[in-house]
């Protein structure tokens, strides 16, 4: 397995496992073209976020966006992991635990970025389990959102 930065070649997939994630979390068809632009806008602006790959047999399995919070605590950025996915057929194969992984350690390697967050669905109990079992905590923190409709 490859792990690796995603490139624009990449983009027919992700936006594929977007799609496919947001139908299966939330019963949610997302607007097509809408999520291709959306992907063509972080490739076209790194400041935005950055794609990983999990790639297998030269198949794309899965990839995770990471993003940037500025922590005036902790003087440095903190990576936020969004829009995870593996495929179904691909999932308990350790993929995502590859993709933190080279996560956690690009965070380790760079005195610039202080630490890793990430948001699940409170009712993704065995998500839950997957991020405690890589030394996530749930600390102290509550997420609160308003999304305009």
């Amino acid at each position: 397995m490859i792990i690796r930065q995603a490139n624009e070649t990449d983009s027919a997939s992700i936006v594929e496992f977007q799609l496919a994630m947001a139908w299966e979390t939330e019963q949610l068809q997302l607007h097509e073209p809408t999520v291709v632009k959306g992907v063509a806008a972080v490739f076209a602006d790194q400041g935005k976020g950055i794609y990983y790959v999990a790639e297998l047999n030269g198949e794309v399995v899965g990839s995770l966006l990471t993003t940037f919070e500025w922590s005036d605590w902790r003087n440095g950025t903190v990576l936020w992991i969004q829009s995870v996915y593996v495929r179904p057929e691909f999932r308990k194969r350790s993929i995502f635990s590859r993709l933190y992984k080279h996560i956690q350690s690009l965070v380790v390697a760079n005195p610039g970025l202080r630490g890793i967050r990430l948001y699940a669905d409170k009712t993704n109990i065995p998500a839950h389990g997957v991020y405690e079992h890589l030394g996530m905590t749930a600390e102290h923190y509550q997420m609160f959102e308003w999304m305009k409709q």
